[in-house]
């Protein structure tokens, strides 16, 4: 696949890689640095990252809650991404915006910002400051910020597996979910033509476990969250 999940103790990969200890995001806060993204550990506790913010355009679809969406938002920023979210429901958002902190004249940071759920004008994205556009619109998000350009990632949150969304998903480069009810775990078998055991272990995820998936790619993995990223979200789970 495109973007894929590596464990960070190797240096192998497709994408540029850079090796990222977990207790460096500690503190989370918009570094100059770029890199992979820390999605969680391996089932022997390794740390496994995500090529995400890449000299490629790159789709990412989540499938799950609200809470994996804005830790991967805020694992972008600490290795230094703007991150653009279109969204219907900005209050929800509001914690990554505060998590930026303010300019010197007390101005929001315009690291992060957070829009409608209509086309807008997105900051230029470079090797040096990649863009994470987060559309949060419903389980049948409309195409508006598709990543066209190298070092632009769009994150697709779908807060259900919808059959009409099923295209989007076949076409993007990682898609991570988790639990799902039996009726969405079999229409993710449909969609990316699952054996069975795939299918059940897709219903029986903790709360803290996601499955990323890509072509030749079938990784689960347990989210971990740092003492810092508890203060701005609140403890692992799987729901908003």
């Amino acid at each position: 696949m495109s973007a894929r999940v590596h464990d960070a103790t190797k240096s192998a990969g497709v994408a540029p890689e850079f090796i990222v200890d977990p207790a460096l995001l500690d503190a989370v806060s918009p570094s100059g640095d770029r890199g992979g993204i820390v999605l969680g550990s391996g089932l022997q506790g390794e740390p496994l990252t995500v090529s995400a913010l890449r000299a490629a355009p790159t789709r990412i679809v989540l499938v799950g809650g609200l809470y994996l969406a804005r830790q991967v938002a805020l694992r972008a920023m600490a290795v230094g991404a703007w991150v653009v979210v279109a969204t219907g429901r900005p209050t929800a958002w509001h914690v990554i915006s505060k998590a930026a902190g303010t300019q010197p004249n007390g101005q929001p940071s315009p690291l992060v910002q957070i829009r409608r759920l209509s086309p807008v004008e997105l900051p230029r994205p470079s090797e040096d400051a990649p863009l994470l556009v987060v559309h949060d619109g419903g389980p049948t998000p409309q195409d508006l910020f598709p990543p066209r350009s190298p070092w632009q990632t769009t994150v697709y949150v779908l807060p259900y597996l919808h059959p009409q969304a099923g295209a989007m998903a076949n076409a993007a480069d990682l898609v991570l979910m988790q639990r799902l009810p039996v009726g969405q775990a079999e229409l993710a078998a449909r969609i990316w033509r699952l054996p069975p055991q795939m299918m059940r272990q897709l219903t029986t995820l903790k709360d803290d476990q996601v499955v990323a998936l890509g072509r030749n790619l079938w990784r689960p993995l347990r989210l971990v969250t740092t003492p810092k990223e508890q203060q701005i979200l609140g403890p692992v789970r799987r729901g908003d």
